[in-house]
């Protein structure tokens, strides 16, 4: 079985990429004991520095829509929706089936 991956980008009010960047690092320390949770990691964009990719892999969607629902994921939701540009748009869903720093299913 594959693992299910996001990948997508936030774009935040000019000036506000760094701190953006630095909530979602908080959620990559949160999320780091979650269930499921294999990756992820937040990048600023070179040529945007208020750009912020986050990419995901989770041992399944189920793994993804359970970390949303816990409490001190959504209070960083709320912490970094305020210095947005947008609204976030869906990411791109991947279907991950393996590379460097990845285990198979098999091997988990």
């Amino acid at each position: 079985m594959a693992s299910y991956g996001l990948h997508g980008k936030l774009q935040a009010r000019a000036g506000q990429g760094t701190e953006l960047a630095s909530i979602l690092l908080e959620a990559a320390q949160l999320l780091s004991a979650a269930a499921g949770c294999q990756i992820y990691l937040v990048s600023l964009d070179t040529a945007d520095p208020d750009a912020v990719w986050i990419t995901e892999v989770w041992g399944s969607e189920q793994d993804h829509d359970n970390a949303l629902s816990v409490e001190k994921v959504r209070a960083l939701i709320t912490r970094a929706m305020p210095l947005l540009a947008a609204a976030p748009q869906q990411g791109q869903q991947l279907q991950v089936i393996g590379g460097k720093g990845l285990t198979s299913p098999a091997e988990s």
